[in-house]
C-alpha cells in the first residue's frame, strides 16, 4: 500500500526495509514471498515490481521498459536514446526490441523484465538537448528530444537500424523537427562526420534553408567519412560534405516519400 502511494512500481529490497522497518535478511524474506503469492514479480536481482491488482497472480508481469531501464542505472545521467527515443517520438514504423539508454556509468547488456537493454557510454558535457516523458500520470523519464534523437543516430546509426532509418524518421517528423536546432546540436557535439551527414541528409530531403546548410559546411573537417558507417566502404566521394555515399541517394529518397 506504501509504494502505490507512492507511485513507486518498481522498488528494491532498502525500500522494503525503509517502509517496514525489517533486517536485510527478513526484508530479503519477505520480497521471496511476495515473488511467490504473486503480488510482485521480480524484474533483475535485487528489483522488483509491482503487479496490477487486475492481473491476479502473474508473476511473469512485465511493466514499463522504459521505467525498468531508469531504475537500471540507478542515476540521473541518463537518458533514452536512439532507435528506443526514434520509437517515443513516433519516428519508426516498427517497435524496437531493445531498449536503448545513453549513459555515463558504463554497463554491459542485460535481460530485465522481459526485454532486453542496450547501454550506450557517452559524457557528461554531452547530456544536452533531453526532455522528460511521462510514463503514465506520476512517472516521467528522460528522452533525448526529436531533434538530438536525430543527431545520435547520425552518429551511431547501427543504434537506429542504420542511416536510411534515421532519414526515414527524420522525414515522418519534417514537419515538427527544428533544422536550425538540429545544425546546433550536430556542432555542440563535435563529431565532423555527423554535421556532414546531418548537411547531406537535411540537402537531400529538402528540410533546410541553404544558409542552415552553409553553417555546418563551415563545422567539417577535411576528412571524409562513411555516409552510414555499418554499410562497406564504397561508392563516390562528396567533397561538399566530406562524405562518401555508400547508400544510394535514391534509397534515402524513398525512405524519406515512405
Amino acid at each position: 500500500m506504501r509504494l502505490h502511494e507512492q507511485g513507486r512500481a518498481l522498488f528494491r529490497i532498502a525500500d522494503v526495509r525503509r517502509i517496514t522497518g525489517l533486517s536485510a535478511v527478513s526484508a530479503r524474506s519477505l520480497a521471496r514471498q511476495m515473488v511467490d503469492r504473486g503480488v510482485v514479480a521480480r524484474a533483475a536481482p535485487g528489483l522488483f515490481q509491482l503487479v496490477p491488482f487486475e492481473l491476479g497472480r502473474e508473476r511473469t508481469f512485465s511493466g514499463s521498459p522504459f521505467l525498468l531501464a531508469r531504475a537500471l542505472v540507478r542515476s540521473c545521467d541518463y537518458y533514452l536514446s536512439h532507435g528506443t527515443a526514434m520509437e517515443i517520438h513516433g519516428m519508426v514504423t516498427q517497435p524496437r526490441l531493445v531498449v536503448t539508454v545513453s549513459t555515463v556509468h558504463a554497463r554491459r547488456p542485460v535481460r530485465a523484465g522481459g526485454y532486453a537493454f542496450r547501454f550506450v557510454a557517452c559524457r557528461s558535457r554531452d547530456l544536452f538537448g533531453l526532455t522528460d516523458h511521462w510514463v503514465g500520470k506520476q512517472e516521467r523519464v528522460r528522452v533525448s528530444d526529436p531533434e538530438r534523437t536525430v543527431v545520435d543516430g547520425l552518429r551511431r546509426p547501427e543504434l537506429c537500424g542504420g542511416v536510411t532509418e534515421v532519414a526515414q524518421g527524420l522525414a515522418m517528423r519534417r514537419d515538427a523537427l527544428n533544422a536550425s536546432l538540429m545544425a546546433r546540436y550536430a556542432v555542440q557535439l563535435g563529431v565532423a562526420a555527423v554535421v556532414g551527414r546531418l548537411g547531406y541528409l537535411l540537402e537531400t530531403l529538402a528540410l533546410a534553408p541553404a544558409g542552415e546548410l552553409e553553417s555546418l559546411r563551415k563545422a567539417l573537417s577535411p576528412a571524409y567519412a562513411r555516409l552510414d558507417p555499418g554499410v562497406p566502404a564504397e561508392g563516390p566521394y562528396l567533397r561538399r560534405w566530406r562524405l562518401r555515399l555508400n547508400v544510394p541517394r535514391e534509397e534515402l529518397l524513398a525512405a524519406g516519400r515512405t
